[in-house]
């Protein structure tokens, strides 16, 4: 009988435990001012039983708890602010050093349970003032070791979220201007990740145009350089900020500029200010607090085709600049632009040099020419111009389905007019009949006076006879 009843309550005591859900410890990284929220999971029949949320083992502060009845209450102190969400997990907000620790979520009148362990994350970055391009960053972690003992697998995510392995969690690289921003500390346990971020700001001028400016001289030019909105100007001048410049390269071969020049350098006045050297006619930006930098002209002149280096020197003698290629797209007359209709005349459309590969160029007639090019030749001859060919001829530069620029030339066609040596014999002629009517005229005259004479010379008697033999 004895046996049996040992029997019956081992059965029970093996039911109870196959019932109870008791889940082992788990475990959650997160940083000072972190928001964690846990859950109680394996947890059944929530909505039909008393649930706490309590800190600690021993001594127990109970944080929150939900009855069937649709109560519910939670903790918010200085030190402990939390909420109890409709799924009944425990939301801590804005953790502190105190909140570190175990929290246990039970349901009374069961023995069901589970248990969280939160242990503190902490990166580190250093120095911790602003960095600028080539100096070394040194990122590191700490965090609690959890109860097994088995520490934690560890990685870094870069601002662009490429992984980079570190020593034990210590991460040491050369900068560049893509490290500034987030940098994530990864941290493995038990197949789950938790994350710390820590911000790494690099002082550095705006990525440079990936492909060179192409413009034309219809157009205005800006020549664009600044600092990224992220970096204030007070960051800039913490980094040592010694001078600022622009220079211009020529293209080589130009025949317009020898050599390169320096159109600008900053003054670090307070404000700043820009000062002239070979301006080139162009305007430096006046906005430099909002970083600012960039070159305009309203409109582009041929000799603008070269390399416009913008640069920034700061501490230890780093330089840091960006350079902007400027091809000008021109469109030449080999007669001009006022022409005679009949004439010939070849249109050059032209970079200054050759063509590179992926780009081409398309012609656009005006719309009454006659003349539709099907393909896309740097020089286009015609013929013989007519009234039609008159107006807006226009040169485009593509690459692939993408406009990069165009030029733009207008024609005026004119009746033909008469040549020189034509000219010269109408005139010659006129002269001849001008001067034969003057002689004819001169020998009418004369012969009008010779007769005029010839008669007062019959009459010139006082007292005429007639003709006869007279006595004396």
């Amino acid at each position: 009988m004895t046996e049996m009843k040992n029997f019956i309550q081992a059965i029970l005591i093996l039911s109870a435990v196959l019932t109870s859900t008791t889940r082992a410890e788990e475990v959650i990284y997160a940083q000072v001012g972190d928001t964690v929220t846990l859950k109680p999971l394996g947890l059944k029949d929530l909505n039909n039983n008393y649930l706490h949320w309590q800190y600690g083992d021993e001594n127990v502060l109970r944080l929150a708890w939900r009855n069937p009845h649709g109560g519910k209450d939670f903790l918010t102190t200085e030190n402990w602010k939390t909420k109890l969400s409709d799924d009944s997990s425990l939301i801590i907000i804005n953790i502190k050093q105190e909140n570190f620790g175990t929290f246990v979520c039970k349901l009374l009148h069961k023995s069901d349970k589970i248990t969280y362990r939160l242990l503190r994350l902490d990166v580190a970055v250093d120095p911790a003032s602003p960095l600028v391009p080539g100096e070394l960053l040194t990122l590191t972690y700490s965090a609690e070791t959890p109860p097994n003992g088995q520490r934690p697998e560890i990685h870094w995510l870069n601002p662009r979220g490429q992984k980079v392995e570190a020593n034990q969690g210590r991460l040491a690289v050369s900068v560049t201007g893509q490290d500034h921003g987030q940098w994530t500390c990864v941290v493995t346990n038990n197949n789950k990740e938790y994350k710390a971020k820590i911000s790494v700001t690099v002082v550095d001028l705006s990525p440079a145009p990936l492909h060179p400016l192409y413009t034309s001289k219809s157009l205005p030019l800006t020549i664009r350089c600044s600092i990224p909105a992220y970096v204030s100007w007070d960051q800039i001048k913490a980094v040592g900020l010694e001078e600022v410049n622009w220079h211009f390269y020529p293209r080589p071969g130009s025949n317009h500029i020898s050599g390169y020049q320096r159109l600008f350098f900053l003054s670090l006045d307070d404000p700043p200010t820009w000062k002239k050297v070979q301006g080139r006619d162009l305007t430096p930006a006046l906005d430099l607090k909002k970083g600012l930098l960039s070159l305009t002209r309203k409109q582009v002149r041929e000799d603008d085709r070269g390399d416009y280096v913008c640069s920034m020197k700061v501490r230890n003698g780093v330089t840091l600049n960006r350079t902007v290629h400027v091809k000008v797209l021109q469109l030449t007359s080999s007669a001009g632009t006022e022409l005679i209709s009949g004439q010939q005349v070849n249109l050059s459309c032209s970079l200054g040099e050759p063509l590179p590969s992926g780009l081409k160029l398309k012609w656009v007639p005006p719309q009454q020419s006659s003349l539709k090019p099907d393909h896309h030749p740097a020089h286009l001859t015609i013929p013989e111009v007519g009234a039609g060919d008159g107006g807006r001829w226009r040169c485009e530069l593509w690459q692939g389905n993408v406009s990069l620029t165009s030029a733009v030339i207008t024609l005026k066609i004119a009746e033909p007019k008469l040549s020189v040596w034509r000219l010269v014999i109408i005139c010659s002629v006129t002269v001849i009949i001008v001067l034969l009517l003057i002689l004819v005229f001169f020998i009418c005259r004369r012969r009008q006076r010779k007769t005029s004479h010839h008669r007062h010379r019959l009459c010139k008697c006082k007292n005429p006879k007639p003709k006869g033999f007279y006595r004396t």
